[in-house]
């Protein structure tokens, strides 16, 4: 235990003995501090397999100032049958007339029998009157699905789900009860900026009507986020969406409607360590292109125009990286972004045909 910490231990435990142990290490921390005071915005719970527990807390760890208020963890060990918990209470000394705020870490491991029953476990440990979010990233939808009661925020990676179809058809289920924030999504959020910014003067906003070629560079296996960027232009330009094919190269080949004219699109994988997209390239048929791709510092872009001239420049801080990206979608669980739904929706019908054949 180091300085500005408290820590509680049970083996063998119960959720009301984790509840009391939580209400007693606030009681005594604010008796001998009364310039602490518990932070109340958000209950984040994360349900992880046993293994990865320390993985999963330390990108919790690297969020920055987007903590949960309080987070609860459960995580899931093979044959275990009772319950073992660890309760943490972490805060800074304020300065003077300052007040310090307290971030409680509830740790649970849990047994696989006890994923259907979760929300008799999780409900006594949750701050009251709190938005609660949910994050199961090593899958355990069996959880997700028994806290759909207490939850209204569901966490998830379309970047990590076995296909991009399986990935929307569940981001759309949970939608049905809760808002959902897709870090295959929010990792677009850089190129979107980009693009958006780059057709905002208004001498290249004509070359929006005009747009004939959409390609869209991911990371291999990883084809969600490319997708969902795609369902957003579809989505805020008004094009009429249709199946994507698969091509020799392992990608995605079509076409979107655009108000009678073809939209050429390409979805292509290529070799990257980090998650989501490499690259973005967006041609109309007079000779104007603009190719956005993931660079050291930044994103390298590249205009090619209708006379013949060229322009290239870096933009710096376009990536938050990992860290930057979870910590963001903590952050959206007290926001709501009304352009991914449309997005969501755009990106399921290109994947149309496999979702009709697979019912």
């Amino acid at each position: 235990m180091s300085p500005g910490e408290d820590l509680w231990t049970e083996r063998d435990t119960n959720p009301d003995a984790i509840e009391d142990a939580l209400r007693e290490l606030l009681h005594e921390r604010h008796a001998e501090n009364e310039t602490l005071a518990p932070a109340r915005v958000l209950n984040l719970i994360v349900v992880v397999d046993r293994d990865w527990k320390g993985e999963v807390s330390n990108r919790l760890q690297r969020v920055g100032r987007y903590h949960a208020s309080r987070t609860v963890l459960c995580a899931v060990e093979e044959g275990r049958t009772t319950l073992d918990a660890r309760v943490v209470m972490a805060y800074d000394e304020p300065g003077d007339g300052g007040i310090g705020l307290i971030r409680e870490q509830v740790e649970i491991d849990i047994g696989p029998e006890h994923l259907s029953r979760l929300q008799t476990i999780v409900d006594p440990v949750l701050a009251r009157e709190l938005p609660t979010m949910v994050w199961s990233p090593h899958g355990h939808d069996e959880a997700v699905d028994a806290l759909a009661e207490l939850t209204d925020v569901v966490l998830l990676d379309s970047d990590e789900q076995p296909s991009a179809v399986e990935a929307f058809e569940r981001a759309r289920h949970i939608s049905r009860s809760a808002y959902v924030v897709d870090l295959a999504w929010l990792r677009t959020t850089p190129w979107r900026e980009r693009l958006a910014a780059s057709f905002d003067p208004p001498y290249r906003r004509a070359a929006l009507a005009e747009i004939a070629t959409v390609a869209v560079r991911h990371r291999a296996n990883a084809a969600a986020s490319a997708l969902l960027l795609v369902g957003w232009l579809s989505s805020r330009l008004g094009w009429q969406v249709t199946a994507l094919g698969n091509n020799d190269d392992d990608g995605l080949d079509g076409e979107a409607d655009a108000d009678g004219r073809d939209v050429a699109l390409k979805i292509e994988p290529v070799s990257q360590e980090v998650p989501g997209l490499a690259g973005v390239t967006i041609a109309s048929g007079e000779g104007f292109s603009l190719s956005l791709d993931r660079g050291p510092g930044g994103l390298h872009a590249h205009v090619h125009r209708p006379d013949g001239s060229e322009s290239e420049w870096r933009v710096l801080g376009a990536s938050r990286g990992e860290a930057g990206i979870l910590g963001e979608g903590v952050r959206q669980a007290l926001l709501r972004d009304p352009t991914y739904a449309p997005a969501l929706q755009a990106a399921r019908g290109f994947c149309a045909v496999v979702l009709k054949e697979r019912r």
